[in-house]
C-alpha cells in the first residue's frame, strides 16, 4: 500500500524498468505461428485457439453508410477480468498489476488482478500460470460483489464477451512483486492520468463505481449535481420501466445484418507490404508484432493487432435537470456486437474519418450527431478530458480523447429517438446486468464515478485536428 500517490509513481516506474520488453513489427505473412489460411486468407494461428483474423460484411447498418465490409477479430471464448478487493482499516483497496501490453503507447499500465484469455489460463501457450486466478474460478473463496458478462470494442471484435469480476477477500493474500493494493480515492487521482489504468480495469470499476462516495458538493454546483445523479432513486427524467422500453424499440428498429466472410473476398482492403490496409488509408491497419516481455507467461510470441488510423473521440454530453446531472446516451448499432445495439456516448468515431483530405477518398458519410457540441465546448464546460488508451493485448497505440462536456440548462431535452437522457446511478444498474452498456460508455461511467474528491478544472481543449 502506498500513502500518497507520488509514492505509487516512484513505484511504478521501478516496476517498468525491472524487465525486459521489446516490440517489433513483423510482416503479417511471415509472423511466426500464424498463417494466411489457404482460400480464405483467414489469419489464423497454428493451434487453432487463441483467435482469428476474418472478414464481415454489414448491411442494412442505418448509419451514414449503409453497407459495408472489414477485417474483425473472432475470439469466441470468454476470458477473465477480476479484481480483488480487500479492506484495510476499513479502506476497500483493489489488487492492481503493472502489466505490459504489446499494444499499448507506454507498453506499462495498470491492469486488472486478473486479465487473461481463456487459452492463456487453460495454459495453451505452455507458460507459467496466471496468478491469483483461483480468486475467479470456481470453487473460489470470498465474496462476489459484480459478475458479468461484458462486450468489448465491437468495431473491432465479433460477438467478444468477457466476464468482468469483483470479488472481496478476507485472506491474507501474498502480493507478487508487479502488483499493488490501492485505495480507490488513489484510483480516482491515477484516472486522471493519461494512458495509466488500462481499458480492462476501467471496464471492471464501473462495476463498483456506483459504490464509492461521491464527491462532496462544492465549486459551481456540478459536483452536487454529480452526486445527486448517483443517488438511488433519485429524481430522473425517466424511469426505468420508461428506458427500458427506449432501449427495446431502438433493438427493435435496427436492421443491421452482417455474417463472417473470407478474409481475402473483404472488398476495399488488401494484403500490401506485410498490412492489411484499406484502399482509402481510414479506418485500421491490421500488422504484426513480434513481443520480448520477461515477466509475462511467455516470455516471447507472435501476433497480429489493429491499429487505428486516427484518434478517437469518446465523449458524454450532460446537462443538470431540476439539480440532477444526466448524460445524453446514445442506442448505438454495434457491427459487431452480440445483440447488435448497445448503450453508448453521445460520441464514438474516430473524427479524421470525417474530414477530407486522405487520399483524396470520399468521406464516410455525414459527420455524427453531438461532434461538433464536444469539440467545440468552452473549456470551463469540459469536465473530464484525458486520453486513455483502448485494450493493449489486441490494438497498436489505440488512443481515445475520453471526455465530459456539460451544457447549458438550456440544451434541448427533446433529443432524436436513438438518444435519451440518464442518470448515472441509471446506467450503474444497467451495468450490473451486462451486455447493456458498451465498452467506451462503461470506461466514461468509471471515469465519473471516480472523479478524485476536488474535481480539478479541465485541461485547454485538444485542437480538433488530434483529436
Amino acid at each position: 500500500m502506498f500513502s500518497d500517490t507520488a509514492e505509487f509513481h516512484r513505484w511504478f516506474a521501478q516496476r517498468r524498468q525491472a524487465h525486459a520488453y521489446k516490440v517489433t513489427r513483423a510482416p503479417l505473412d511471415r509472423l511466426d505461428g500464424w498463417s494466411l489460411q489457404e482460400g480464405t486468407g483467414d489469419l489464423v494461428h497454428s493451434t487453432g485457439r487463441f483467435f482469428s483474423v476474418r472478414g464481415l460484411d454489414v448491411r442494412r447498418a442505418g448509419r451514414g453508410v449503409d453497407a459495408w465490409q472489414q477485417p474483425i477479430i473472432v475470439q469466441p471464448e470468454h476470458g477473465v477480468l477480476g479484481i480483488l478487493v480487500k479492506e484495510f482499516g476499513g479502506v476497500p483497496h483493489c489488487l492492481l498489476q503493472a502489466k505490459m501490453e504489446p499494444g499499448n503507447v507506454n507498453l506499462v499500465q495498470l491492469s486488472p488482478t486478473v486479465q487473461a484469455t481463456k487459452s492463456n489460463y487453460t495454459r495453451v501457450h505452455g507458460g507459467r500460470p496466471v496468478p491469483y486466478l483461483e480468486h475467479f474460478v470456481a470453487p473460489r473463496g470470498g465474496r462476489v460483489l459484480f459478475d458479468a458478462l461484458q462486450s468489448e470494442q465491437a468495431s473491432w471484435f465479433f460477438a467478444k464477451r468477457n466476464r468482468n469480476m469483483i470479488v472481496r477477500t478476507q485472506e491474507d493474500v501474498p502480493v507478487h512483486e508487479d502488483f499493488c493494493w490501492l485505495s480507490f480515492d488513489q484510483i480516482a487521482d491515477l484516472l486522471q492520468t493519461d494512458d495509466l489504468v488500462n481499458m480492462d480495469t476501467r471496464t471492471v470499476l464501473s462495476g463498483a463505481a456506483g459504490l464509492r462516495r461521491p464527491p462532496a458538493p462544492e465549486g459551481d454546483g456540478f459536483s452536487a449535481a454529480l452526486a445527486a445523479s448517483w443517488q438511488p432513486g433519485g429524481r430522473a427524467l425517466h424511469d426505468t420501466a420508461e428506458l427500458l422500453s427506449w432501449f427495446t424499440e431502438a433493438k427493435d428498429r435496427c436492421t443491421l445484418e452482417r455474417r463472417l466472410i473470407p478474409l481475402a473476398a473483404t472488398a476495399r482492403w488488401s494484403l500490401r507490404d506485410g498490412v492489411i490496409a484499406h484502399d482509402d488509408g481510414r479506418h485500421f491497419t491490421v500488422l504484426g508484432v513480434r513481443v520480448e516481455a520477461s515477466n509475462r507467461e511467455v516470455t516471447g510470441w507472435s501476433q497480429p493487432m489493429f491499429a487505428p488510423s486516427s484518434r478517437g473521440v469518446i465523449a458524454f454530453l450532460a446537462r443538470r435537470v431540476d439539480g440532477v446531472l444526466h448524460l445524453l446516451v446514445q442506442a448505438r448499432i454495434e457491427t459487431g456486437a452480440l445483440d447488435r445495439i448497445e448503450m453508448a456516448p453521445t460520441v464514438q468515431c474516430q473524427p479524421a474519418d470525417y474530414t477530407a483530405g486522405v487520399l483524396g477518398a470520399p468521406l464516410p458519410g455525414p459527420r455524427p450527431p453531438f461532434l461538433d457540441e464536444v469539440l467545440g465546448a468552452a473549456t470551463e464546460r469540459v469536465r473530464y478530458d484525458a486520453l486513455q488508451s483502448e485494450e493493449g493485448g489486441r490494438f497498436h497505440h489505440a488512443r481515445s480523447r475520453y471526455m465530459i462536456v456539460e451544457v447549458d440548462e438550456d440544451f434541448p431535452l427533446d433529443v432524436p429517438p436513438d438518444y435519451t437522457w440518464m442518470t448515472l446511478r441509471q446506467l450503474a444498474d444497467f451495468v450490473r446486468h451486462g451486455s447493456q452498456l458498451n465498452v467506451e460508455a462503461r470506461s466514461l461511467l468509471t471515469l465519473l464515478g471516480f472523479l478524485p474528491a476536488r474535481p480539478a478544472a479541465a485541461r485547454a481543449p485538444l485542437p480538433a485536428s488530434t483529436a
